[in-house]
């Protein structure tokens, strides 16, 4: 099956998925968006009121920032794909729980895996998580990992800048790295904190 078919085949079995207590209390499932070929993929980690609303992914206040984000390094929302942890709305945005991660882990491997795209940026600790089990998102936001054959970008939730401003820069700051994962030319944006050669010598 060629890949958007994969893909939509996925999103159609997630609008109808019943594999965890989510789907009781959600208005529209939200399985994900982005083109086929997107050689970057971001992992929030669930669906908040405005999702629920519109069936897709980070159209509220932290996807505007995350659509400013990809602006400043020369990216659309357009050519990148965008999903969660969970595809249903946890009630009260509260944090997904494990059986609801797990119910949805099969629908994410084979997104991934459709996709193959040159890294994934983890967005928050859940999505984190999934890579990093034992890791404090303090510590290693930014630093990119090889996990078996792809790279891992664990990143804030651009939500958190909205909760702590102090941590816009530093979000800021992260995504300017993108671009050299992925073999583009970045727009002009300050970072604070350029790569160590270190990190940059893992690829």
């Amino acid at each position: 099956m060629s890949v958007p078919l994969e893909l939509e085949a996925i999103a159609t079995e997630v609008a109808d998925c019943t594999q965890c207590k989510l789907h009781q209390s959600r208005k529209m499932a939200v399985p994900g968006e982005g083109p086929a070929d997107a050689e970057l993929m971001f992992i929030g980690e669930g669906p908040g009121f405005h999702e629920n609303e519109q069936g897709r992914p980070f159209v509220g206040a932290a996807g505007k920032f995350l659509e400013e984000l990809l602006e400043s390094i020369g990216l659309t929302r357009e050519q990148v794909f965008i999903t969660n942890i969970v595809k249903c709305r946890p009630p009260g945005n509260r944090d997904p729980q494990p059986a609801e991660i797990e119910a949805c882990s099969e629908y994410l491997e084979r997104q991934t895996g459709s996709l193959n795209p040159k890294a994934i940026v983890t967005l928050g600790r859940f999505s984190m998580a999934r890579f990093f089990p034992n890791a404090r998102i303090s510590a290693i936001h930014g630093k990119p990992q090889r996990i078996g054959n792809r790279v891992v970008v664990p990143m804030y939730h651009p939500a958190a800048a909205l909760h702590r401003p102090s941590l816009r820069a530093t979000i800021q700051a992260d995504f300017a790295r993108l671009p050299e994962l992925i073999g583009r030319e970045a727009r002009p944006i300050r970072a604070e904190d350029p790569p160590t050669v270190e990190q940059l010598s893992l690829f």
